[in-house]
């Protein structure tokens, strides 16, 4: 058997280089998916040869963002098997089994709707779980489906293995319940609440008797300190804290990071609460692995973005920033973050493939009018440009501060056109829309192609 699955890696891994080579992508899940055809044990067997075992990401949002930040903190030291291009089927975490040379750890963001298979099939040690949000409707229904998926598959989970979770998302936090290995994190800093919920925001009603939550401070969506009024369920204690937050602007934020074995401030090269939020998840799947605090400040100071998030990529004299959008709350956060610095000019981007959710009504439930009233001019593109434009217009934007361009390319050679040497082209694509703005700044030799990133 070990013989046999040796020749079978060493042919994906040929498959993979293959595929590179004549251009066809990164080879990010080709070599997985053949594996898994021939030999469709594969990915169980080669995760039980990792010394050090297997730490899974999962959520709605950040999932890519804290599994990087993680990488950084815990690859420094130890030989990382991770899907570090964010393919997050069990095809790309098969794929990144078989590419890691002498794994010492296993590292992998996994999709939502892939989270129970990954974990009868790798057999963590940590599961991290960061936010459950209504997102891609057509492909994985309402938040409640996936929040019983997976309360069933944790269920399954041995006593010894870890459960992370986000004490501040009521459903996920409820997932720890009664597990003696739990690490709770999750935000104190009431003068970063909202005022109250979005109307957008998703589990607000309690998970043990279905009474509206009162909050004492909203973060992020729904995320923040909520408690039952009427049977007194409420946020667990936390384990992991992020406090006295800053936000510097655009590019940075920092906080006083309260764990169980110390405290450690925080500089973070990336804006944004929610950003925070991935901070302190990885911090504390990395102290569940193993890693000490000294390692966690260390690692989260070197980190920048990963590819897409809050990515500046210079081109011609300027620079494009990404920032990805995919659901209301996570796009609200964007917008949250941009206000206090709306650009002139904003490319808005939107797919509607396979990976991105084919149903884009769930632009009508972001907050776009905060940019609106003050952007000098938003682009629309994307296949969906069309829609896009009729989102903004009835957000208010005046047909003069409007153009839609369906073409990507045509969009952002139309938006660098238009701002001025030295500064940034804000754009917020959809995922399928990143990928291609990304490989089109790829084309021009601006960036490395995504799968190039962070090699060890």
């Amino acid at each position: 058997m070990a013989v046999r699955l040796a020749l079978e890696t060493t042919a994906a891994r040929g498959i993979g280089a293959l595929s590179r080579a004549v251009g066809r992508g990164g080879g990010t899940t080709l070599p997985g998916k053949v594996l898994w055809k021939v030999h469709p044990a594969a990915v169980d067997d080669l995760a039980a040869r990792i010394p050090g075992g297997v730490a899974l990401m999962s959520a709605t949002n950040g999932k890519t963002t804290t599994t990087a930040m993680a990488a950084e903190i815990l690859g420094a030291d130890t030989r990382l098997a991770w899907n570090r291009a964010g393919a997050n089927l069990l095809s790309g975490i098969t794929s990144a089994l078989v590419t890691a040379h002498r794994a010492e750890l296993g590292l992998f963001e996994v999709d939502e709707g892939a989270l129970p298979e990954a974990l009868t099939r790798l057999r963590p040690r940590v599961v991290t779980l960061g936010n459950l949000f209504r997102d891609q409707l057509d492909r994985y229904g309402e938040l409640e489906i996936v929040a019983e998926r997976w309360r069933a598959a944790i269920g399954e989970l041995p006593a010894t293995a870890t459960l992370v979770v986000n004490g501040d998302d009521s459903i996920v936090a409820d997932l720890a319940d009664g597990r003696e290995r739990a690490l709770r994190f999750g935000l104190d800093d009431p003068r970063q609440s909202r005022s109250g919920l979005q109307h957008a925001a998703d589990s607000k009603y309690c998970v043990r008797c279905g009474t509206p939550y009162a909050y004492d401070a909203v973060y992020v969506g729904h995320l923040g300190d909520y408690r039952c009024p009427q049977c007194g369920h409420q946020r667990p204690q936390l384990d992991v804290i992020a406090r006295e937050i800053e936000l510097r602007g655009l590019l940075a934020s920092r906080f006083r990071l309260v764990a169980p074995a110390g405290e450690a401030e925080i500089e973070l090269a990336l804006p944004g609460l929610y950003n925070v939020y991935n901070a302190v998840a990885a911090a504390s799947l990395s102290l569940a692995v193993g890693a000490t605090l000294e390692e966690v400040r260390a690692g989260l100071s070197r980190f920048g973005a990963a590819f897409g998030r809050f990515e500046r990529i210079p081109a011609g004299g300027k620079s494009v920033v990404l920032l990805l959008i995919k659901n209301p709350a996570g796009a609200n956060e964007v917008v949250r973050t941009l206000e206090i610095g709306i650009p002139p000019v904003l490319v808005i981007a939107l797919n509607d493939a396979i990976a991105d959710g084919q149903d884009v009504s769930w632009i009508w439930d972001v907050d776009f009018e905060p940019l609106l009233e003050h952007a000098g001019l938003v682009i629309a593109t994307g296949q969906r440009a069309a829609e896009l434009g009729l989102r903004m217009a009835y957000g208010g934007l005046p047909a003069e501060r409007l153009e839609v361009i369906p073409s990507l390319e045509r969009a952002l050679d139309r938006g660098l056109s238009l701002v001025e040497a030295g500064t940034d082209l804000v754009i917020l694509p959809t995922y399928t829309a990143m990928l291609s703005l990304r490989g089109i700044l790829a084309d021009r030799g601006a960036v490395r192609p995504y799968w190039e990133d962070r090699v060890a």
